[in-house]
Parts: C-alpha cells; structure tokens; sequence
C-alpha cells in the first residue's frame, strides 16, 4: 500500500474511532457563527457512519493508491488535498445560496476528485 492513502484511510478510521472529535473540525457555512478556517481541511478526516467511512476509503484504497503509484506520494499528496479544500469551497458557496446551516463532513470531495482523475487515465489503466 501507498504511503499518502494508507495515512489518509489510519487517520479518517483514527478520527472515527476516537468519536470524530469535535464539531469544530466538521465545515460550518460561513454565517453560523461556527466556520474556522481549519474546516476546510479538516472536514474530510469526519464520517458519519461506518458504511459513509467504508466506502470512502475502499475508493480511497482502490483509486488512490494506482494514482500515488503513478504520480508520486508528493503529486498524489497535493492533488487529494486540493480536492478535499475545492470541495469545501463549493459546498461553502452552495450553502451561501441555499441558506441551510448545518455541518458537512467526509472524504467525499477528495474521493470524487480521485475518481475524476482515475477515469482520466482510464487507457493507461487497463
């Protein structure tokens, strides 16, 4: 395995475990009151679920570790995070608009971006 994706499925499945810590790393919309700027980040180390935790890092094993083979630890490293801070910045701007205020947590962002650039590369995979 991967050096960046095992970190990232030990550190989201150690963040489960110990009760996803606190409600100040999930990402708050900008008007409640509860937005830091940590958020941005830290909200893809949070999951709801076992299944919401499962399923995130088994895309995170199965498509993440083929990009990091690929691109380098250092490549995989900057791409998965700028996905993870895109993702929030989007859903900061949807919930702008849509005016609901509640917390967004999981890997979803990162792992849609894997998938996005796994599918890139698809000839190169087979």
């Amino acid at each position: 395995m991967t050096p960046i994706a095992l970190g990232i499925i030990i550190g989201c499945a150690a963040v489960f475990l110990l009760g996803n810590l606190s409600a100040n790393l999930a990402l708050w919309p900008l008007e409640s009151g509860m937005f830091y700027p940590w958020q941005v980040l830290s909200y893809g180390f949070l999951h709801g679920s076992f299944s919401h935790l499962f399923f995130n890092m088994f895309a995170v094993w199965m498509f993440g570790t083929q990009l990091e083979r690929n691109w380098g630890s250092n490549r995989f490293a900057v791409y998965y995070a700028t996905c993870v801070v895109g993702a929030a910045i989007v859903q900061i701007i949807v919930q702008l608009f849509e005016g609901g205020i509640y917390p967004t947590i999981g890997a979803s962002g990162g792992v849609f971006g894997l998938l996005l650039a796994y599918g890139a590369m698809w000839p190169k995979n087979k």
